[in-house]
């Protein structure tokens, strides 16, 4: 399969899982389960044909360009340097908030193996370790990355096929279950309205996809491996989460289920499988570790585009196959955000880090909207590569999905300060933007007025037979900067 150097669709397909398979399906997704009751099985298939449309729009930009910046670069040259700008930044800063809170989250699985060590030591030794293995490049990484996405599946398929088993009443010494719990359930306790509620956490199970098209500029042979990587991708998460939700349903009521304990670890326990539901924590935290190392993958990548586009500091810039400054200084960002849980209130630290699914969010309504002035511009891309069915009536469905989601956050307990963060930071840097902008257009005596006084310093203080050759026109234009 490997004739040359590149990634493969199989190890970007694994990458994509270890992102994407988190603590927000194995934790989260109680919360959608008890919004939409058995109708969650309908609302992980929706998601499901969301995440088709934005990849396969992603993939086409891929194919006929594997840009660095991925969805950032082809923002930018849609729309323009300010959305490229912004676009970027509030990703990056969403994303390194988000995974600094996920390493306090690990932290506290941690902590109750090792009782004496601190969770922001703790916190701290993973963001480091997650850092320094980001440094080891893509081929290695995605290696490691196989293995902790293989582990979650096999956690998965494991929790599949014992809630089959418990079912169908193949468990020795206990009867079958049957429809279980699912049998009194309504199929719409809430209504369209608790479908359409638990969205948000479904499609938040979903995200973190997008690192395949942070990762197609280091791929072998992008035109065909990045679709072959999706198209497993989708159809991977897709199985793998409407079994799941089926093989649950039967094994637990909705109603006891919490956000404090996963729905799959409950359930096991429910049945007297405490050493399953054991086994499951354990899965737990490596799901969250594997979701922050591929993160972390992806943040370098995004810091050193907007870096080589000057939308970042120059010193970020790296030629090398490696974005190891863009790497450091993200890793060094999720320590400052772990820091701030520290010292800042409760409240406004949870505030920061609810941004973190609004800028996903936001990268998927960008990704559609890039995607389709793109196809209005170039039409298909070279080769004939037009993978996205239905353009442009799926486009529009996906993206007015996209929007009703985020607009539907505040209805979700607790994601009303997502979408108030996550816009505070639009705003933010979109006037950050303008503030470099105008900087960048300013006459250059009014940008370096402490440069020109040194130099009218210099020249005053300047030996005679140095003024006196000066050029004439070079007085009248006054000191050069």
């Amino acid at each position: 399969m490997r004739t040359e150097g590149g990634l493969t669709a199989w190890q970007l397909t694994m990458l994509a899982l270890g992102t994407v398979i988190g603590g927000s399906f194995f934790l989260g997704s109680a919360v959608a389960i008890r919004s939409a009751g058995p109708a969650v099985i309908a609302a992980f298939l929706l998601g499901g044909a969301l995440v088709y449309v934005i990849l396969f729009a992603l993939s086409e930009m891929t194919v006929a360009d594997a840009a660095p910046g991925s969805f950032r670069t082809f923002a930018e040259r849609a729309f323009g340097p300010g959305a490229g700008f912004t676009v970027g930044w509030v990703y990056w800063t969403g994303l390194v908030l988000a995974m600094s809170s996920e390493a306090t989250a690990v932290s506290i699985f941690v902590r109750s193996w090792l009782p004496g060590v601190s969770i922001p030591l703790l916190g701290s030794a993973i963001i480091v370790a997650v850092t320094l293995l980001n440094l080891l490049g893509a081929d290695r990484l995605s290696r490691l990355e196989s293995g902790l996405a293989a582990l979650k599946l096999l956690a998965i398929a494991g929790f599949i096929a014992l809630g089959a088993a418990l079912v169908a009443g193949l468990m020795p010494g206990m009867p079958p279950v049957g429809a279980g719990a699912v049998a009194a359930e309504p199929l719409l306790p809430a209504g369209v309205g608790g479908v359409a509620g638990s969205m948000l956490i479904v499609v938040f199970s979903y995200a973190g996809f997008e690192v395949i098209g942070l990762a197609a500029s280091e791929a072998r042979d992008p035109h065909r491996t990045v679709p072959r990587a999706i198209g497993m991708t989708v159809a991977g998460l897709v199985g793998l989460y409407v079994l799941a939700m089926a093989a649950l349903l039967p094994l637990v009521p909705t109603e006891a289920l919490t956000t404090e304990v996963s729905p799959l670890v409950a359930a096991l326990a429910a049945w007297r499988l405490a050493w399953a539901g054991n086994a499951m924590n354990i899965v737990l935290v490596s799901a969250i570790l594997s979701t922050m190392l591929a993160a972390m993958f992806g943040l370098g990548r995004m810091m050193r585009s907007l870096a080589e586009e000057g939308h970042a500091p120059a010193w970020l810039k790296d030629g090398g196959d490696i974005p190891r400054r863009g790497i450091l200084f993200s890793g060094a960002a999720m320590l400052a955000g772990l820091a701030l849980g520290l010292v800042l209130p409760a409240q406004v630290y949870l505030f920061l880090v609810s941004a973190g699914g609004f800028s996903l969010l936001l990268a998927y309504v960008v990704i559609l909207a890039t995607h389709y002035k793109f196809r209005q511009t170039h039409g298909c891309p070279p080769q004939g590569n037009c993978q996205l069915p239905g353009y442009p009536y799926t486009s529009w469905l996906a993206l007015g999905g996209c929007v009703a989601i985020i607009a539907s956050m505040p209805l979700v307990p607790g994601q009303g300060a997502g979408l108030a963060a996550g816009l505070a930071l639009l705003a933010a840097f979109t006037a950050a933007y303008q503030v470099k902008k105008r900087l960048a257009t300013r006459p250059a005596g009014e940008r370096a007025p402490l440069l020109r006084l040194q130099l009218e310093l210099a020249e005053d203080f300047a030996p005679e037979e140095k003024r006196a050759a000066r050029p004439v026109e070079e007085k009248e234009k006054g000191p050069r900067e």
